[in-house]
């Protein structure tokens, strides 16, 4: 039986807003992106980047290594290649908002209500959206979860003025090692997610393809880790599936 797609009273929806931007504070990705952006408000820095400029780059792209990419080669390249690269490492963005979608519209959401949550998706938000977000009714996840993400943005925009304002007292070998927090947090968390067989395999599989790659210097080898360990996890559920 479906979930009745009443819209909540404003009331309700600022509720569920500020329930998102407190979920942000009590998730470990807040206090992770501060630590990972403290390491990119340094980077910036270090490229002679100003601080409003960091800060922009954060609210508009909020994409860790796609900023990388900006910060590290707007000064080498022409503004198409940076933007091609850019594109091209944010496409991974794309399957996350086709899944995330369903799980928070109803039948009566607008587009447009849609945008915000859209330009929020990151990785860590992702993770706790799709984590939270089913325990709540259907008409309040759009709010909670854009409160969420705010929240997570947050962090990561305090975590570039602290990097950017402490670059000059940072070691280079701490604010290089604060970028590996994200996808060590999005390991952790990931494991603690996979509820199902395919899930686990896929995960377990990309552990061990994806270094075996790396070491072969094959090139896109994160892309090809994704496609190979999903096509195995894929095809042994349905092999399973089909002997039932």
């Amino acid at each position: 039986m479906s979930e009745p797609s009443v819209e909540p009273s404003p009331i309700a929806t600022r509720a569920a807003f500020r329930n998102g931007l407190a979920a942000a504070g009590r998730s470990v990705f807040a206090y992770v992106l501060i630590g990972n952006y403290i390491g990119i408000g340094a980077l910036a820095y270090e490229f002679g980047f100003s601080l409003p400029f960091m800060v922009m780059t954060t609210l508009v792209i909020w994409a860790a290594p796609a900023q990388i990419i900006v910060i590290s080669t707007l000064t080498t390249a022409t503004l198409l290649e940076v933007a091609i690269a850019v594109g091209l490492s944010s496409a991974r963005f794309l399957p996350m908002v086709a899944a995330l979608v369903p799980v928070l519209r109803t039948e009566r959401t607008r587009q447009l209500a849609l945008l915000l949550p859209t330009h929020l998706t990151a990785i860590s938000v992702w993770v706790e959206g799709m984590r939270l977000c089913p325990q709540l009714p259907r008409a309040e996840r759009v709010p909670f979860y854009n409160g969420l993400g705010l929240g997570l943005l947050s962090a990561a925009v305090l975590g570039s003025v602290i990097g950017h304002v402490l670059a000059a007292k940072l070691p280079p070998l701490l604010s290089t090692t604060l970028l590996f927090f994200t996808p060590m947090a999005i390991l952790m968390s990931s494991s603690r997610t996979n509820a199902t067989l395919v899930d686990r395999l896929a995960f377990v599989l990309g552990l061990v393809i994806g270094p075996i790659l790396a070491a072969q210097k094959i090139n896109l080898d994160l892309m090809w880790t994704g496609v190979i360990a999903g096509s195995i996890a894929y095809a042994v559920h349905r092999l399973r599936e089909a002997m039932r």
